[in-house]
């Protein structure tokens, strides 16, 4: 009886104990966990069998510096893998302040070349804990730039970003987050310019190839003020627009400095500032024309301004659809050259222009505006070839020639021409414009009139302008 009393007694105290422990185990455990961060200041233990990737995967709010990494495999793989590296990563709030600060709304936004070298510019190869900075201490990073480190107290900085949280531990390193992104100093000059609208976009990737392979020069220029030092106005092709003036290979330096220095002029003009209808516009290497209408803003009739006023601390971007290519042959030198090529073109109108004795009229000043009928509508006029051209009246193929060209000394785009319009020719006698149907009715009044040729218009001469149509041009007898 007492043994069955005392195994009683035993069974009670041990279900006492342990609904005691059970009940006092989330006072233990917070002990614990107290004791830990007290042998650990810099932050929550983390498992040093995770690498750095992993690491950053698993911190909220270093989300945008793993989505930027993921667009380069072979930089996850190495921060993966074995190693010692040191990371100074940027918080999402870093990024979002940097994509604002370069005019660019997400990280997609950013050419891979430049954001890997950003990216690179934040890893050092070798583990260099917090102990280890020193102020004043200059870091190389991976991409071959340096960092520098300054040290006030407690406030550590790597350049003129500040370190949050530091010493977070890694199986390949360690990482300290940093509340600023880190821009290479071969950027830094490029930040706040007309240039960084296009140098840090992805859309603008040959434009800003063609800078680099141009004379130096050029990117000294667009970093200046301009040569009067009133800043610098930069009509900016994107890459289909290089696509669409049918520059897919970069030229030769000194081309692509003219072609450049085509796109800029000399003076801070905003939107607001462009005249109105049309005008004659001073780059830094010749002239263009611009139409501002009620359809848009064109540029030598066949470039559109697509984006306006993107300020920069020396001008204005405004964004166009085609590469502006600044003319190298005058009007005479095109049919010239048309008739050369292969296909052939236009043979039966230099013919006529030799025939008439028009050709040198076609090398002078202009500006000319001329609508240039192709070898079938030559064909279709009554001229079945040059034999032909050759036997006609030299008087009769100039009457009908100079029907074909605008009788003021002008360029006149397609964007100039509206619905109804009535031109007065060279040779006194009027055409009339059809808009909706795209063509031109000679004074005879023809039916079907020529219609203008949609992908052969605004073909710009250094004295004047062709547009093409598939039918001679009449005048009344």
């Amino acid at each position: 009886m007492v043994l069955e009393t005392l195994n009683t007694i035993e069974m009670n105290i041990g279900i006492i104990f342990k609904q005691r422990f059970i009940y006092l185990l989330p006072w233990v455990m917070t002990a614990l966990v107290a004791v830990a961060c007290d042998n650990d200041d810099e932050g929550p233990i983390i498992p040093v069998n995770e690498d750095i990737v992993s690491i950053a995967q698993g911190t909220p709010e270093l989300s945008s510096l793993v989505t930027a990494l993921s667009k380069y495999p072979d930089l996850v793989s190495t921060l993966s893998n074995t190693g010692t590296f040191t990371v100074f990563a940027p918080t999402n709030q870093a990024f979002t302040a940097v994509l604002a600060a370069l005019g660019q709304t997400t990280i997609d936004d950013l050419p891979e070349d430049v954001l890997r070298d950003i990216l690179e510019y934040h890893v050092i190869a070798s583990e260099l804990f917090a102990s280890g900075l020193s102020d004043g201490q200059t870091l190389a990073t991976v991409n071959g730039s340096d960092v520098v480190v300054s040290i006030t107290g407690n406030t550590v900085l790597i350049n003129d970003a500040q370190v949050t949280s530091s010493d977070i531990d890694a199986s390949n390193g360690v990482v300290h987050l940093i509340n600023a992104v880190l821009v290479p100093p071969s950027m830094l000059p490029v930040v706040g310019t007309i240039v960084a609208p296009v140098f840090f976009n992805q859309d603008f990737t040959t434009l800003v190839a063609a800078v680099l392979a141009a004379d130096g020069d050029i990117l000294s220029l667009l970093l200046s003020n301009g040569p009067s030092g009133n800043g610098l106005t930069l009509f900016a092709p994107t890459n289909e627009a290089f696509e669409a003036a049918g520059i897919t290979d970069l030229p030769d330096a000194a081309t692509l400095n003219a072609v450049l220095q085509y796109h800029l002029l000399d003076a801070t003009v905003t939107s607001g500032e462009l005249p109105s209808g049309s005008a004659e516009i001073q780059t830094l290497n010749g002239n263009f024309y611009l139409s501002n209408v009620n359809d848009g803003v064109f540029i030598n009739g066949a470039t559109q301004v697509t984006e306006v006023d993107l300020t920069g601390s020396n001008g204005v971007v405004h964004i166009i659809d085609q590469a502006l290519v600044p003319p190298s042959q005058n009007i005479a030198e095109i049919v010239s050259a048309f008739a050369a090529a292969d296909p052939t073109e236009f043979t039966l109108l230099l013919a006529a222009l030799q025939r008439a004795e028009l050709v040198e009229t076609f090398t002078g000043d202009g500006p000319f505006t001329v609508f240039a009928p192709t070898d079938a509508a030559f064909n279709s006029a009554g001229f079945p070839d040059q034999a032909s051209i050759e036997a006609a009246d030299p008087q009769v193929l100039a009457g009908i020639l100079t029907h074909h060209v605008v009788n003021a000394s002008a360029y006149v785009f397609s964007t100039d021409l509206s619905d109804g319009q009535v031109i007065q020719m060279l040779n006194d006698q009027n055409v009339t414009v059809d808009l909706q149907n795209l063509s031109i009715q000679d004074a005879t009044g023809s039916n079907p009139p020529a219609a203008l040729v949609p992908d052969l218009l605004n073909i710009l001469a250094t004295n004047g302008v062709i547009h093409v149509i598939d039918q001679v041009l009449l005048p009344v007898q």
